[in-house]
Order: structure tokens, then sequence, then C-alpha cells
């Protein structure tokens, strides 16, 4: 069992920068895959992004290549997403996500556990 709080969500101006957080409880959080995704009222969860369980391989939606780093730090059972040239249309509720599998992780159906979300919204 895995629960996830995230943090860090706020308003910011377009073209500024974030860092969301999400802190794990449970003494396997290394052990899984993470990732981070993001919703509007009205539309699918969208992926943003992955990270391996040790933090070897990630795996970004083109809309947050180049803008975004995701990263963890296993000693503190979190995972971070830092977000740079912020949009108006990166506004959503961000939620991490915990998997057992590096598998299809652009799909939020393969992952175990949820966080609660995070709120960001970026003004032009």
């Amino acid at each position: 069992q895995v629960q996830l709080v995230e943090s860090g969500g706020g308003l910011v101006q377009a073209g500024g920068s974030l860092r969301l957080s999400c802190a794990a409880s449970g003494r396997t959080f290394s052990r899984y895959a993470m990732g981070w995704f993001r919703q509007v009222p009205g539309k699918e969860r969208e992926f943003v992004a992955a990270i391996s369980w040790n933090g070897g391989r990630t795996y970004y939606a083109d809309s947050a290549k180049g803008r975004a780093i995701i990263s963890r730090d296993n000693a503190k059972n979190t995972v971070y997403l830092q977000m740079n040239s912020l949009k108006p249309e990166d506004t959503a509720v961000y939620y991490c996500a915990a998997d057992l599998l590096w598998d299809v992780v652009h799909n939020p159906a393969q992952y175990d556990y949820w966080g609660q979300g995070t709120q960001v919204t970026v003004s032009s």
C-alpha cells in the first residue's frame, strides 16, 4: 500500500515555474515507477511525465518535453515535477501516481495508487 500526497501547486504567471512534490508513505516507494498526470474538468486525465523506480529512465509527453523535469529522491520517498515556461493551457489539477511496472507509463489505467491532486493555475 502506498499513499501519495502532492504539494507545490498554486497560481503563477505565464512564463513562470513551479516545482510539484509528491510525498509517499510506506517502505516500498523505491519499487514503484512514478508518474505525473493532469486533468481539467470535462477532460480525460492526461499524462505528463514518468520516472522508473531508480530514476534511470524518464518519459515525457510531447507537451512537457523541454519544459518539465521529473526526478525522485528515494531516500525521501518523494518524486518531483519541475515545470518551466508555464502556459495558461498548463492549468489543471496535477496528480502523481505509482505503478509497480514500467510498462505503458502514459496510460493512467496502469497505475496502482493515486494522490488527491494539487491545483496549478497559470494566468496570462
